[in-house]
């Protein structure tokens, strides 16, 4: 009897160290697709956001061109990539060949730096200070940068970094933008794998509200924060050319930065309005016309977001608003998108257990109520 059970265990197989075997090599895995995939973390988050948020456009151009996703892709990736690539590129060349240049004046000893304007000494909290150090430039650059040579020296490195940094960032954005055209090239595919995916998860009753919710608030992010952005620098720059403001197009920047961050645009147009009524080369009824125009554009997105911002979601603004600061915070820009959709999907589960507590409370008190009656 002994000899039968032991034969009966060796033909048995061992369900517990099956199972740690099994497990451990679905974690050694998973370790190693993530190890992989790395790398390439923040090109597929922009790309996913960038083709859930182009896809509409995607499909009205689909549309136009006889129902042909891949050439509608085609068309989009090479018009970002004009639009926006071409610019970058030629911008770059240019600051590259500038810098050259002054380095070349500055080792020939033949740089010059003008003289400031005594209006700039009026300046608030940095005026003096700001006269003072550009007039001993003017005065004897040589000198100056003997004087300054520290602090210079970190002032540029920062600025280089600052710049690569810049380039790098632009790099990934445009690299997303391709590798987004083959994502909405075979959109309908793409999405309804995403579709099975969320019904695993979630079931097959939640799952597709939830892949719904997370398009719509990344969509509602793009055009809420990034959108009114854009639109907000776009309305003040050409308000800084109008006014003749000096480099009205980094300006511009600034305040789209600026509007991601989800900081007030005043803060780049007070100082412009200052200089404005500093410098004297406009009238003052010229001045009071800038400054009407660049105040209301600076204060654009408070009308702008409510309208643009969770339109379409099934989550309050506020709630897409704060995901998106929050994941800006953890994350950086693509941080916008992946919080804003997390605190989203959470909200609404949340509420969705909510409610199913107030079911539940109602049928035990229509239960009640069926049970007193006589």
């Amino acid at each position: 009897m002994t000899d039968n059970n032991n034969a009966l265990k060796k033909l048995l197989p061992n369900t517990q160290a099956d199972a740690v075997l099994r497990l451990g090599a679905i974690v050694f895995l998973i370790v190693m697709c993530a190890r992989v995939i790395h790398p390439f973390v923040n090109l597929a988050l922009w790309s996913i956001v960038l083709a859930i948020a182009l896809y509409p456009l995607h499909k009205a151009v689909t549309a136009r061109v006889g129902g042909r996703s891949g050439r509608a892709a085609s068309i989009l990736v090479v018009a970002g990539l004009l639009l926006i690539g071409a610019p970058t590129v030629m911008l770059g060349i240019s600051f590259a060949q500038e810098v050259n240049e002054n380095y070349v004046a500055f080792e020939a000893g033949t740089l010059t730096v003008p003289q400031p304007k005594a209006s700039v000494a009026d300046w608030p909290v940095v005026g003096e200070r700001l006269y003072s150090a550009w007039s001993a430039a003017a005065t004897n650059l040589p000198q100056f940068v003997m004087e300054n040579k520290e602090g210079l020296t970190k002032l540029a490195q920062r600025g280089l970094t600052a710049a690569a940094n810049t380039a790098g960032s632009m790099l990934l954005f445009l690299a997303s933008l391709v590798v987004a055209g083959i994502i909405m090239a075979y959109g309908e595919s793409g999405s309804q794998a995403m579709q099975r995916i969320f019904s695993r998860f979630a079931g097959e009753d939640r799952g597709p509200k939830l892949q719904f919710l997370t398009t719509s608030t990344v969509r509602s992010v793009a055009t809420g924060v990034i959108g009114v952005a854009f639109i907000q620098a776009l309305i003040l720059g050409v308000g800084f050319l109008w006014a003749g403001i000096p480099a009205a197009g980094v300006l511009a920047m600034i305040v789209m930065v600026v509007g991601i961050v989800q900081a007030p645009a005043l803060l780049v147009t007070i100082p412009v309005i200052a200089y404005l009524w500093t410098s004297g080369d406009a009238s003052n009824t010229m001045n009071i016309l800038y400054t009407i125009y660049l105040f209301v554009g600076g204060l654009a997105d408070n009308v702008l977001k409510p309208l643009l911002l969770g339109r379409g979601v099934d989550a309050p603004m506020p709630v897409i608003l704060l995901g998106a600061l929050g994941g800006m915070v953890t994350g950086g820009i693509v941080g916008l998108f992946i919080g804003a959709v997390f605190l989203a999907v959470g909200y609404q589960l949340f509420m969705e257990w909510v409610d199913m507590g107030s079911q539940t409370v109602d049928e035990d008190d229509a239960t009640a109520e069926t049970v007193t009656q006589p």
